[in-house]
């Protein structure tokens, strides 16, 4: 695969680049390795994006990230997460659950929650004249995930920190050292009290009234408590973590490139989203996913085939597929929303949401979220960093992770 080229983008875009490589995230670029290749272990290693769309399409496929192989291992979990899911019983709830992330729906119920809560965001903001956005966005990301899921009944405040504290565990491992078995433990224990004070208590709110929410789907589908848990974890790490990282990221770089940001507050709601998502093309919050090989797969690239055994790793880089010339055209690496993809259908975000099956449902929600808070703190003239976010990389999803970015007014 060949790496990108960081020639002068004048000519092709209308926003002025001071930096010709303007990707802040990627921890380490591997832009000149092969479009597809097969380590010493066994791992077949997918960077560009045809080859990444055949494999998240294929039915020849199954889950292999996100502690998959390790999550579908639990006992007595009659009811698969549909992150897990696949073939059929995945369509069919995914069908079901469709219509909680529908755009129409986003629009009608959860525009104004996100007004309130940016309100209330801003207002925080205005009082204390500087603020870390990476708790603000988290503030944001988890009260409208939250209302999407049902978590809404909370024994006490504070589950934004108790889902923080969750997700800053180490990975999930079967190696039972020490080390690992106490951090095992401080992970249940957290688990625990984010069931006692969040779960629970909105699992019997729902048996009493249904709602419009996730937590009803799945009561109604006779689910477990445990079951449900586990749900309610994925949604929250979809839904919350990477949508707190994406509005980060899309301040830090609106912020510092004025133009675009100029181009950003003047443009109609379609031109700000497809700004966002050129963003999101240039930073995507889930680095890598990973499937197993459920039978022989080949691929084409360039006039060689090759045939990936069954049961097989594959590991897909989203930063090269998403800067794969071929598609996104010259300068993949600088950020110009009226780039032409070139290809059919293609998203903005190309594989930041992934595709096929397993493309995020939530991909909407975020970008709207995302916009409503942008638009009100870039309507504050003075708005400006204080402190350039600090940058580390979350092992289970391959992402970045983005702390202690001060802004201020």
């Amino acid at each position: 695969m060949q790496a990108p080229q960081n020639t002068d983008t004048t000519a092709v875009c209308p926003f002025p680049h001071h930096l010709l490589n303007q990707q802040k995230t990627a921890k380490e670029p591997d832009y000149g390795a092969p479009a597809i290749e097969r380590d010493a272990e066994g791992t077949w290693h997918i960077r560009n994006f045809e080859g990444m769309r055949s494999i998240l399409r294929s039915g020849d496929t199954r889950q292999a990230g996100f502690n998959a192989e390790l999550i579908t291992r639990i006992p007595n979990m009659t009811n698969t997460p549909i992150l897990y899911l696949e073939g059929q019983a995945h369509h069919q709830q995914r069908r079901q659950t469709a219509r909680f992330f529908a755009p129409k729906v986003v629009s009608d119920k959860y525009y104004q929650v996100m007004e309130k809560l940016v309100d209330e965001i801003i207002a925080e903001l205005q009082q204390k004249r500087s603020a870390d956005l990476s708790q603000l966005s988290m503030k944001l990301a988890v009260r409208v995930a939250a209302e999407v899921v049902g978590l809404t009944n909370s024994r006490l405040p504070g589950m934004a920190k108790r889902l923080e504290a969750f997700f800053g565990s180490e990975p999930l491992t079967f190696n039972w050292t020490p080390r690992v078995l106490l951090s095992f433990l401080r992970n249940q224990t957290r688990m625990a009290a984010f069931y006692y004070l969040d779960v629970q208590p909105a699992i019997k709110a729902r048996k009493r009234k249904a709602q419009e929410d996730v937590i009803s789907h799945l009561v109604a589908q006779n689910y477990s408590q445990v079951e449900i848990l586990t749900e309610c974890v994925t949604y929250a790490a979809a839904g919350m973590a990477t949508t707190r990282e994406f509005i980060s990221v899309a301040t830090w770089h609106l912020l510092e490139q004025p133009a675009l940001r100029q181009r950003y507050m003047e443009a109609s709601e379609k031109e700000r989203h497809a700004i966002l998502e050129e963003i999101l093309r240039v930073e995507p919050v889930v680095g890598h996913l990973y499937r197993r090989a459920t039978a022989e797969i080949t691929l084409e690239h360039e006039g060689t085939s090759y045939t990936i055994p069954q049961d097989a790793l594959i590991d897909l880089h989203i930063y090269n597929a998403n800067t794969d010339e071929a598609m996104v055209g010259d300068h993949p690496l600088a950020i110009c929303p009226v780039r032409e993809l070139r290809g059919e259908r293609l998203s903005p975000a190309m594989m930041s949401f992934g595709d096929g099956g397993h493309r995020c449902p939530g991909s909407y929600i975020a970008i709207q979220e995302t916009d409503v808070l942008l638009q009100r703190l870039f309507s504050f003239d003075t708005l400006h960093i204080v402190h350039a976010p600090n940058v580390s990389w979350h092992a289970m999803i391959k992402g970045y992770e983005l702390r202690q970015f001060t802004i201020a007014l």
